[in-house]
């Protein structure tokens, strides 16, 4: 089994968790969260990938071990979240790398490319969207209305998203085999996201959600530019990022490889670890 090093740096004054595995040497992938977790969610991944890969997954500021500074003391939009993972990697001294995106991770990977477009060599996409094509209305209704008009009329809506169940249902909608998803990761991303003050940090970010659309054209061209490679592997039971958002890359992206995962859901390497991580190894492989 590969050793996981759980390790902290000082980025910008903010104190940054994140797990790192691997020879150093060996080709880098960075792994992204999303929300409501950490880079708990690749505890199973990484091992599976750190013979031949080296493996960084940081927490982002908000979740996790990483600080967690209050809404009023730090500007949590995915532009900031963005600058601590690309400080943190030039700390590292990471200059290439693939990255592995999913919800949150994605708006944050995208921007990286943009920033840095030499620096990533291939993207993997897990259920992170970067088209209008995947969102699912039902879901996405009430946000969309919070990015319109954030007051006390539209709140509520969005910060039923921090309950118990509303968490613990990201975690199993969608998945054929509830059995397989283990408790402790909905307890624990709720007890994180309700720490003291925390709320409001959501909040922020659900709103700055709606930065994130007005990309796109700018990252579609990119795609289309810059060829990068592009493995799409897709909880096909996802109600909140649906399949139209993994097969929409097959527009900018026609060789992307893009599969779907029958009961899979949004959090898929709870429930299909080993099918993911055989795609990944066979995609990096194939693309050097």
């Amino acid at each position: 089994m590969a050793e996981i090093r759980h390790q902290y740096a000082t980025v910008r004054g903010h104190r940054v968790f994140y797990r790192e595995a691997g020879p150093r040497e060996a080709p880098t992938l960075v792994l992204l969260h999303g929300f409501p977790t950490s880079s708990r969610m690749f505890r199973h991944l990484i091992p599976a990938l750190a013979d031949r890969f080296h493996i960084i997954a940081p927490d982002h500021l908000g979740f996790g071990n990483s600080d967690a500074p209050s809404a009023d003391a730090f500007t949590y939009t995915f532009d900031s979240l963005t600058d601590i993972t690309e400080a943190l990697l030039e700390q590292l001294g990471v200059t290439r790398y693939a990255v592995y995106v999913q919800d949150y991770g994605a708006p944050i990977g995208w921007r990286l490319a943009l920033r840095a477009p030499d620096a990533v060599t291939a993207v993997i996409t897990q259920n992170g969207n970067a088209y209008e094509d995947g969102f699912v209305p039902e879901f996405w209704k009430p946000v969309r209305a919070y990015w319109d008009n954030p007051g006390p009329e539209t709140e509520p809506a969005v910060r039923a998203a921090l309950s118990f169940d509303a968490i613990r249902w990201q975690y199993l909608h969608g998945v054929d085999r509830p059995e397989l998803v283990d408790p402790d990761t909905w307890t624990t991303d709720h007890r994180e996201v309700n720490r003291p003050g925390n709320d409001l940090v959501q909040l922020a970010l659900f709103g700055d959600y709606a930065s994130n659309p007005p990309l796109y054209p700018e990252l579609h061209a990119y795609f289309r530019e810059r060829r990068v490679p592009l493995l799409a592997v897709w909880g096909a039971g996802d109600e909140i990022f649906g399949p139209a958002g993994a097969r929409a890359f097959a527009r900018d992206l026609p060789d992307a490889e893009i599969h779907l995962i029958p009961g899979g859901g949004h959090f898929l390497l709870e429930s299909h670890l080993d099918t993911v991580a055989g795609y990944i190894r066979g995609f990096l492989t194939a693309t050097g």
